[in-house]
């Protein structure tokens, strides 16, 4: 996101805490079993605690899990559990406090790592760690992240940067971001309110069979292993370690094939694909008195809809909203 933040929708835009359970129960009569709260930062809702709690009381929901950068969990993590969350997963890009604040722009690392320790505290598990790796970034702590899971059942989540320009023009408004390390620390150049345009993050790509080398370099050969809901991620462990180690190769692997995930977004749009424009409204209807069936032919119709594949090395650009209001 640009250092200065995004436009925020006016509140009346949003679906309210009902109208989000609302859906969710129609989805899952119509065959859905798990759930997803994502962002942007879904910690930020005031009405995140009601959501959790309206969903996980629906019968048929099997799994509720929640994505955020961490930064307030250690205040929410008990009532979150409470709520009924079944698991959760935290983004984090480093482990390096100096390049924490490089990286996330402001915030500080030892907040995050305290959210983590109080989901632990709380029961909420699985905790994954969803780190994306950029080459001259973060690229070197791979070893670093892996050793964690030899001392705690943590489980982390290597994922390939996609390279996707969510405006029309690549180049317009953009700087040139220079990274360089210097003395061990890590150092970023950007022009305030510049973000990474398609040309820059391709040079940034890190490939999952490079991260995996550069882990086997440290740790020895990774063994294939198993975690229940790790979704696209192909899953090793180090032998003996408490966590596990997952890659997440959307770029170099096409992960299409496998994806059954829709997206209801913050303001009630259905978006069959994270890698295309197409979304479908469902606020106008459920605001305008339509049933629980006529909300239900809409989301079977997108999910009828759903494209076969990405097709982002055809080109494709994805333009209609940023990644911070679909979330991944």
């Amino acid at each position: 996101m640009p250092e200065e933040g995004s436009p925020i929708a006016p509140k009346d835009e949003l679906l309210t805490a009902d109208e989000f359970v609302r859906l969710v129960r129609i989805a899952v009569d119509a065959g859905i079993r798990k759930v997803r709260l994502t962002g942007g930062e879904p910690l930020v809702r005031k009405d995140l605690v009601e959501i959790v709690s309206g969903i996980a009381s629906l019968a048929d929901v099997e799994d509720l899990s929640l994505t955020t950068n961490g930064y307030i969990l250690d205040e929410l993590a008990p009532a979150l559990a409470k709520a009924g969350l079944t698991r959760i997963n935290v983004s984090l890009d480093t482990l390096r406090p100096d390049r924490f604040k490089s990286i996330a722009r402001r915030g500080d690392l030892e907040r995050v790592l305290a959210g983590i320790a109080a989901a632990r505290r709380n029961g909420i598990a699985p905790i994954k760690i969803n780190c994306v790796a950029m080459r001259g970034i973060n690229d070197d702590e791979a070893a670093d992240f892996a050793e964690w899971t030899l001392r705690e059942e943590i489980h982390f989540r290597f994922i390939e940067l996609m390279p996707i320009r969510w405006n029309l023009d690549e180049t317009s408004g953009f700087d040139p971001l220079s990274a360089h390390q210097g003395n061990g620390l890590l150092q970023l150049r950007q022009t305030k309110g510049s973000m990474l345009s398609d040309g820059q993050m391709r040079r940034m790509f890190v490939s999952a069979e490079e991260l995996r080398n550069r882990i086997e370099h440290v740790h020895g050969p990774l063994e294939p292993a198993e975690l229940r809901t790790n979704g696209p991620a192909r899953t090793f462990r180090i032998p003996g370690a408490l966590g596990t180690i997952g890659f997440i190769s959307q770029i170099s692997s096409d992960l299409c094939a496998n994806c059954n995930r829709i997206r209801l977004t913050s303001d009630g749009f259905l978006r069959p694909c994270l890698m295309s424009d197409g979304e479908l409204d469902l606020r106008t209807p459920l605001r305008s008195g339509a049933s629980d069936l006529d909300l239900e032919r809409l989301l079977r119709h997108v999910v009828d809809h759903k494209p076969e594949r990405h097709y982002l090395a055809e080109g494709q650009k994805v333009t209609g909203r940023g990644m911070s209001q679909i979330g991944g």
